[in-house]
């Protein structure tokens, strides 16, 4: 993230003046470490000068700050709002973070801690209505971090790039699939407690391993298949899907904590912006049913569609 430092605000002490320089910040472990270059003409390799600014010295002033903030909230907040309803919204937030210049490891990180903060609030809203059968969501929960142990093993071994090959095949039929009059109806036969719950196993674990392997998009895919296959009323396919989405993002969360790789000043404000969104897609999607959830999930899938080309073809 290419920008300008005015001055570092320490714990102690006043803001300390640094010179008019260009920078570059890469956060790491437990220290900001700033790259300065006087001349921005000049090769970087002759001039770089790294120097390390203590982790409690965090709020460090940039005159383009608030512009990372006016990038990531406002997007982090439809993404909410979008992943409330039909899901996928990791498609929105987390180029966001990208956008706004921060390393990769550190985007999906922070990004990971908004998303969380999210869907915990919409999982409370949809038990509180009920959604939630939570005797399955305990075995789909279970099948899915199989799946996602899997699907990251297999992500060592195979090239992602068959894999966005056959997404670009299957996007079109799902959205061709989506666009039918009675994709989500709730008029499906339902099967047995015993038959739903295998079926939404199945699903989970299949799901995981897409989740553990690639990743975008994962909710969408499980409100899909939840209604489609284990014929599964919308609002607990939701429900279940959140439930399942909030525990394995718990779980990825720990991880980028213990490994310091969440910018939490970021992370905390995007979050609460992410929760609003959340909160308003839920009672969205109750007012909405059907009709906005099939909305939503086509635009979701067409954003997946043209982001998987973008990089099939770069």
């Amino acid at each position: 993230m290419q920008t300008k430092i005015v001055g570092v605000d320490c714990d102690e002490g006043t803001p300390v003046p640094i010179p008019n320089t260009v920078v570059k910040l890469i956060y790491a472990e437990n220290t900001w470490l700033v790259t300065a270059r006087e001349d921005r003409s000049m090769p970087t390799s002759k001039t770089e000068l790294i120097f390390s600014v203590p982790f409690f010295c965090e709020n460090i002033y940039s005159e383009e700050q608030h512009v990372t903030y006016l990038i990531i909230c406002p997007l982090v907040f439809l993404a909410g709002f979008v992943d409330a309803v039909a899901g996928g919204g990791g498609l929105i937030s987390l180029p966001a973070y990208m956008l706004a210049g921060l390393p990769v490891h550190n985007a999906i990180a922070t990004n990971k801690m908004s998303s969380t903060m999210g869907t915990s609030i919409a999982t409370y809203q949809y038990a509180k209505s009920g959604y939630i059968p939570w005797k399955l969501v305990g075995f789909c929960i279970a099948a899915a971090f199989a799946g996602s142990t899997c699907g990251a093993n297999l992500a060592l071994i195979v090239d992602d790039y068959y894999f966005k090959i056959l997404m670009l095949i299957i996007l079109p039929l799902t959205a061709f699939y989506v666009t039918r009059p009675r994709s989500f109806a709730d008029d499906k036969i339902p099967y047995s407690q015993t038959r739903t719950t295998v079926y939404s196993m199945f699903i989970a674990l299949g799901v995981g391993v897409y989740d553990g392997f690639y990743g975008p998009g994962t909710g969408t895919f499980l409100i899909l298949f939840l209604t489609a296959l284990a014929h599964m009323d919308l609002k607990k396919a939701n429900g279940t899907t959140k439930a399942v989405n909030l525990t394995t993002n718990i779980s990825a969360l720990v991880i980028f904590l213990l490994h310091a790789k969440v910018v939490l000043p970021l992370g905390i404000i995007a979050g609460a912006f992410n929760i609003a969104g959340n909160y308003i897609g839920t009672k969205f999607f109750d007012r909405g049913g059907a009709k906005s959830v099939k909305m939503l999930t086509i635009v979701v899938i067409a954003i997946f569609f043209v982001k998987i080309l973008l990089e099939v073809l770069s």
